[in-house]
């Protein structure tokens, strides 16, 4: 009951901030900050219904979990149906690591039509993902954020001799993770934007508990 008394209190700010928004900054910010809300508020409408979690079951099958899968799917894009968004090309590319517990929606808002994100054991960048950002740069790009977070299993990984020995691989890319940052500042179309102004490339730290991202 108090979750649906928040969303109803966001739902009343958020059509306030909608009118004022047309002629304040002010009413905008609000506005903006509204959406989020409510997007936080449906999360927290969603959660407490097990019914629509995925079946954690021991003896679920794989394909009872693709068809689970395909459950979600039908639920999400019916919401995208009924919701269309407003298409933007993204002006930034993220590398994150793909631990679940880093929602890039939470990290830096919304990210659809906004931003590129790449997801990467470790946020370990191969030839293919550096690849795929040269073109996003080409694409009309203007800053990558390569990111770390904290807690990372990969990097414990390779800091445990123990696991090195059972996740040679993973350990591997995570030693080599910086010579792989600076191949991809190497390469002739990013080393060329980055000295005419056209691009920027930051680093940074993601706190994995609090989603605050810090710069480096």
């Amino acid at each position: 009951m108090k979750r649906l008394l928040l969303v109803v209190l966001v739902v009343a700010l958020a059509i306030i901030a909608y009118g004022f928004s047309r002629w304040t900054v002010w009413g905008r910010e609000a506005r903006f900050m509204a959406g989020g809300a409510l997007v936080d508020a449906g999360y927290g409408l969603q959660d407490p219904i097990e019914a629509y979690d995925f079946d954690h079951r021991s003896e679920l099958t794989p394909e009872r979990v693709w068809q689970e899968v395909l459950e979600q799917n039908q639920r999400a894009a019916a919401m995208r149906g009924r919701f269309p968004r407003t298409p933007h090309h993204p002006l930034v590319a993220l590398v994150v690591c793909m631990d679940s517990r880093i929602d890039t929606n939470e990290l830096v808002g919304d990210t659809r039509h906004y931003y590129y994100v790449i997801r990467t054991a470790g946020s370990v960048m191969s030839e293919r993902e550096q690849e795929m950002l040269e073109l996003a740069v080409r694409n009309g790009v203007k800053l990558v954020v390569l990111t770390t977070h904290s807690d990372c299993a990969a990097e414990k990984t390779a800091a445990n001799p123990e696991a090195r020995g059972e996740f040679p691989a993973l350990a591997a890319a995570v030693d080599e993770r910086e010579v792989r940052v600076e191949e991809f500042l190497r390469r002739p179309r990013i080393a060329s934007a980055l000295a005419e102004g056209r691009l920027m490339v930051k680093r940074a730290t993601i706190e994995t508990r609090t989603d605050r991202l810090l710069g480096e």
